[in-house]
């Protein structure tokens, strides 16, 4: 009788432990997906290789290890490169959207809110939306109204989750605002909170609890690179592969792991470069046979692969970081058109790897004076 009742009771037990629903589930998206429409806008007004490493910058702040302001101000350099092309009211209207995507959340939580104004007047009173999936509450459990749980200059948003794009609420967990509207919701800023403040008062400050709760929520999302914080400050930083600034190879690992500033406390994700001839007439074509190399290791890649801490690498067509031992994948984007791989940089030594289109890949290569296609064998 005893064993009957206990047997019971453990399958009561069972039922009630499979049954039960999760209190956290993580909310992600295909962060590339974020900035494609505006690459293309990019690539149209003439940016050329600007375009894609800006593109990666900027979707890496949907990460939830991103710091509060971070997607805002690669908002703002999209909005300076716009400016630059003549003003191209595409890149324009579609940074608009950008920044007002829903940044990734690994527990469910809501994301806090930049409280900072944005160096360009285009991106004013815009913020992001919240997936429809997350809780009430924004990281750390924190109540609207919180520090950081309201947008910049507002004193309460009348409609949780939403953002000028989408005033009626949250968007769909995973999904693309700039799939759901190319309007950016400007006729929606002064009307989509409550009365707007000349000073953010108990918003004030990044470094908050709730900003502090959300960058430390997560060290670790597969990505083209990884923001990682430091012990110190809440605040990340992406550096930017572009034609004009590229980190050097004594500024990186060879597997492209962050690297800690201490002085600042914060922490900085360098470009991968891999040291090959300085001269000004071989590197080129030294980056372009290094990509090639890596691309043919890449090959011999799965998922189970042996790694080393922060390494980066291609399995598949999916970006991989190193991370507790083991490859974390991202998918670039295959449906699309993208792929990942190892790309020569341009104005110096060195290699990269991203997510980026085949054909631009392939072009790129081929533009150092490299054979072979992608992997030197082709």
């Amino acid at each position: 009788m005893v064993a009957s009742n206990l047997f019971a009771l453990v399958l009561a037990t069972s039922a009630t432990t499979s049954w039960a629903s999760p209190l956290n589930k993580r909310i992600a998206q295909t962060i590339a997906d974020s900035t494609a429409k505006w690459v293309q806008a990019c690539t149209a007004a003439g940016g050329a290789d600007q375009c894609n490493p800006l593109s990666q910058t900027a979707f890496m702040t949907l990460l939830a290890a991103a710091g509060p302001c971070d997607q805002q101000n690669a908002a703002d350099q999209m909005i300076d490169l716009a400016k630059q092309l003549n003003n191209d009211a595409d890149m324009i209207k579609f940074t608009q959207i950008f920044v007002q995507q829903p940044r990734n959340s690994p527990d469910s939580f809501q994301i806090p809110y930049c409280q900072e104004a944005p160096k360009n007047s285009e991106l004013n009173g815009l913020f992001q939306c919240q997936f429809e999936g997350t809780k009430d509450t924004f990281v750390g459990n924190l109540q609207a109204g919180a520090e950081g749980t309201v947008p910049f200059g507002l004193s309460s948003l009348e409609t949780p989750k939403s953002c000028p794009a989408n005033p009626q609420g949250g968007i769909t967990d995973g999904s693309q605002l700039s799939d759901i509207t190319d309007d950016p919701g400007l006729s929606n800023v002064n009307s989509s909170g409550g009365s707007s403040n000349s000073s953010s008062g108990s918003n004030s400050s990044d470094t908050g609890s709730a900003s502090s709760s959300a960058a430390a929520s997560s060290v670790v999302e597969s990505a083209t690179a990884t923001a990682t914080v430091s012990d110190t400050s809440a605040t990340t930083s992406i550096a930017t592969e572009s034609d004009t600034s590229v980190a050097s190879p004594t500024e990186v690992s060879s597997c492209g792991a962050p690297s800690s500033d201490a002085s600042s406390g914060s922490a900085t994700v360098n470009v991968a470069a891999s040291p090959s001839s300085s001269s000004s007439s071989d590197f080129l074509l030294q980056n372009g046979l290094d990509a090639q190399k890596l691309n043919a290791q890449f090959q011999t890649l799965s998922q189970n692969s042996s790694c080393d801490e922060g390494e980066t690498a291609c399995v598949g067509t999916s970006f991989a970081l190193c991370a507790n031992g083991a490859f974390q994948l991202m998918d670039c984007g295959e449906a699309a058109g993208n792929t990942c791989a190892a790309l020569p940089l341009v104005n110096k030594a060195g290699t990269t790897v991203t997510c980026v289109q085949q054909d631009q890949a392939l072009q790129r290569i081929a533009d150092t004076g490299a054979t072979g296609g992608l992997t030197g064998s082709d």
